[in-house]
């Protein structure tokens, strides 16, 4: 099986690539983020003509995740029991309503016999901010939902934007992050209790060079001086870990007109 994950930043804007993509590489799925459309505008005609079946949890210009299967798509569920929401602006940092409002940034469906998660963590924008704090909560409530899957004996892949580094070896300099969100101790324990439910971190191998970055900021030249990060990542039950037979970043996808600011992740396995 073939599983990736690609934070296209607005399909809309990247479905030439996208299409294109898929065509080349051949995924069984794609789990996909920041589609920044809503849930009956995604290009599902457009993907379905090269041999994908879609499920998508979108909301408009912000967030969205979605799966793009050629192996089934069963069971779909968009979100999880437990999400605490966001109370305030899609954007902003702070909350400002009494009542938070759950968005779109998780979907999951059976795939091939793998219950497949696309998902895309919240920023947290700053570590002083509100979001930060629903950064946390949420991934407390992801690690919950997970849980839940694992102990009814599914075969799990949560895939995706994290927006967290899990280790300084994950960042270009770690002195560049210094008192910045991503990198911080309660984040990255937030991903080591996810993977304390019995889950494996994939760690992909870049096409070039030695540092398994999977996001480079569009500014100041990010990309060419390899100054990135590694934040989209795959973590998976044993049954597929064990069986994992390679595992890459496709750094060419972050290249040419108009990219997205990620590259997608790719992962084949036995099962």
């Amino acid at each position: 099986m073939r599983l990736a994950t690609w934070n296209v930043n607005s399909v809309k804007a990247r479905l030439p690539r996208l299409v294109e993509w898929l065509e080349q590489t051949r995924p069984d799925v794609l789990c996909v983020q920041e589609t920044k459309v809503a849930a009956d505008a995604f290009p599902a005609a457009e993907v379905k003509e090269v041999g994908y079946e879609t499920a998508h949890h979108g909301e408009g210009r912000w967030n969205g995740v979605a799966l793009l299967s050629r192996i089934g798509l069963d069971d779909v569920r968009r979100g999880f029991d437990g999400d605490p929401g966001w109370a305030g602006e899609p954007g902003g940092d702070e909350a400002l309503f009494d009542e938070p409002r759950r968005e779109a940034r998780a979907i999951s469906a059976l795939c091939g016999g793998v219950r497949v998660w696309s998902v895309y963590v919240p920023n947290g924008r700053t570590p002083e901010s509100a979001h930060y704090g629903y950064k946390l909560t949420w991934l407390e409530a992801l690690r919950g939902a997970v849980a839940a899957d694992l102990a009814a004996g599914e075969r799990v892949a949560v895939c995706g934007d994290y927006n967290v580094a899990p280790a300084d070896s994950d960042v270009f300099d770690p002195a560049a992050f210094v008192g910045a969100t991503h990198v911080t101790k309660p984040e990255r324990d937030a991903l080591g209790a996810l993977l304390d439910t019995g889950l494996a971190d994939i760690v992909p191998k870049p096409m070039k060079g030695s540092n398994p970055f999977t996001y480079w900021d569009y500014r100041a030249g990010m990309f060419h001086q390899d100054k990135g990060m590694r934040i989209d990542l795959v973590y998976a039950s044993p049954a597929i870990a064990d069986g994992v037979t390679g595992a890459y970043i496709d750094r060419e996808a972050r290249k040419g007109k108009g990219p997205s600011d990620h590259a997608p992740v790719v992962i084949d396995f036995d099962i």
